[in-house]
């Protein structure tokens, strides 16, 4: 979709709802339900309400007509475990072993669950927990969610999966799929097994609020859709497919979050719930990134920049937008916020409180970095409009996002003063992470 193509559709959402000329008083609200609702490997442009014309997401597009689209949102890293390292901490990546890698396969390293990590944090202040689908922080008995603070887990612990025989996309002869600590054999496509237990989650009676992280690993390949015979070849890399299968793999998820959403409707949660969607990183095959350049392993907007959307009726305006430039370790700080935990203090968040922005504020000023350092060596930076990326292959560039999200107008020869300014900010950043690991460990 080219950008004109896009600011049209922007347009038209925001012509869904009147968007607030200021921040309305809401009433006081009490320690809410979290569902976040996470798929793998979406681009942005990969829901009809972002973009998509060969398919339709009713589902997730309703959550967004029934709350605030985030415009400026993006994943920690344009790659699985880091990202979720990020949401786990509501820090940078870079400040744990476990998010140097880009990603995590079969090594014996994992993030350690101390520091408490955001379900403890939850746990701790009375949340009941659990994960659903894709875990990716270590294989270890010592990694495991458990050990984190979930209550609850049914998913696999690796990379990703076949989507009907379950075996370990990086392994290819192995099974991590768990339910708890136990090792089971189930059958059913991912997708629906996912949609399932987090139907029952939520349909459950209880006195305590809940937090639920459900992590699809729809869309990330191997590319199989609802009934497809699994397929050792598919697991040997990103080999196979089709835009028939992307679109039905993106389908059977939309259909899923729809039975979850259902499930809080039925138990009367639907106010009482705040309902994040977004993805864990750019697009990959068959994705579409909108107006962006490039996808996921770069730090180009179509490697970073996420759908993400947030409703919780009554406190999140409906039909809005939210212009904060956010990315995924905010998550962790709004939840933290929401239910009065706090971070660890030998971990403080780098992620902000959210809320002030979903419920119709102004953005706040702020700048984001990233680095990629193993299979592609680039490093990025946002500050206000701006955006300075290096890569290996073509050297510094500097782009006005407001001007060119796609990135096609380099502005480093004219404005000279901005790069220097942003290459000083990213190396004051970059000496408070750890140092880089070659691609080999």
């Amino acid at each position: 979709m080219d950008r004109r193509a896009f600011l049209q559709n922007m347009r038209s959402l925001a012509a869904v709802a009147v968007l607030p000329r200021h921040v309305e008083r809401y009433p006081a609200y009490r320690a809410p339900n979290l569902l976040l609702i996470v798929a793998d490997d979406l681009g942005y442009a990969d829901l009809s309400i972002t973009g998509r014309r060969d398919y339709q997401t009713p589902v997730i597009d309703q959550i967004a007509r029934g709350g605030t689209l985030l415009t400026q949102a993006y994943s920690s890293a344009p790659v699985c475990t880091p990202t979720r390292v990020a949401f786990m901490t509501g820090r940078y990546p870079a400040r744990y072993a476990a998010g140097l890698y880009e990603p995590l396969t079969t090594q014996r390293v994992g993030l350690e669950p101390r520091p408490a990590t955001l379900a403890q944090l939850l746990k701790n202040v009375g949340y009941d927990t659990a994960l659903v689908g894709k875990w990716h922080l270590g294989l270890l008995p010592q990694f495991h969610p458990l050990r984190h603070g979930f209550d609850e887990f049914y998913g696999f612990l690796g990379p990703g999966a076949d989507y009907t025989s379950h075996l370990d996309v990086a392994t290819r002869t192995v099974s991590y799929f768990q339910d708890g600590e136990r090792p089971v054999q189930v059958e059913g496509y991912l997708t629906d097994l996912f949609t399932e237990r987090a139907v029952s989650i939520v349909s459950r009676p209880r006195r305590k609020p809940f937090f639920l992280s459900l992590q699809y690993n729809a869309p990330h390949w191997p590319w199989q859709g609802p009934g497809d015979p699994p397929s050792l070849d598919s697991l040997r890399g990103t080999v196979g497919g089709s835009p028939e299968t992307y679109a039905r793999m993106v389908r059977s998820m939309d259909e899923g979050i729809g039975r979850v959403l259902d499930g809080l409707h039925r138990r009367r949660l639907e106010r009482d719930t705040l309902v994040v969607f977004t993805s864990d990183n750019g697009g990959a095959r068959f994705s579409h990134m909108g107006p962006f350049s490039e996808g996921k392993m770069t730090l180009w907007e179509g490697g970073i920049r996420v759908a993400a959307i947030a409703r919780w009726p009554g406190v999140i305006p409906a039909g809005s937008q939210c212009e904060q430039a956010c990315a995924t370790f905010d998550l962790a700080a709004t939840a933290a916020a929401l239910a009065g935990a706090r971070a660890d203090d030998a971990a403080p968040f780098d992620g902000i409180d959210l809320m002030p922005a979903l419920r119709g504020g102004a953005p706040r000023q702020r700048d984001l970095y990233w680095r990629l350092a193993q299979r592609r060596q680039q490093k990025a930076l946002r500050s206000g409009d701006w955006k300075y990326l290096t890569t290996a292959e073509g050297g510094r560039y500097l782009f006005d996002l407001a001007s060119d999200p796609g990135e096609k107008r380099d502005r480093k020869a004219e404005r000279p003063e901005v790069l220097a300014k942003l290459e000083r900010k990213y190396a004051e950043w970059e000496r408070e992470m750890l140092t880089p690991i070659p691609f080999s460990h």
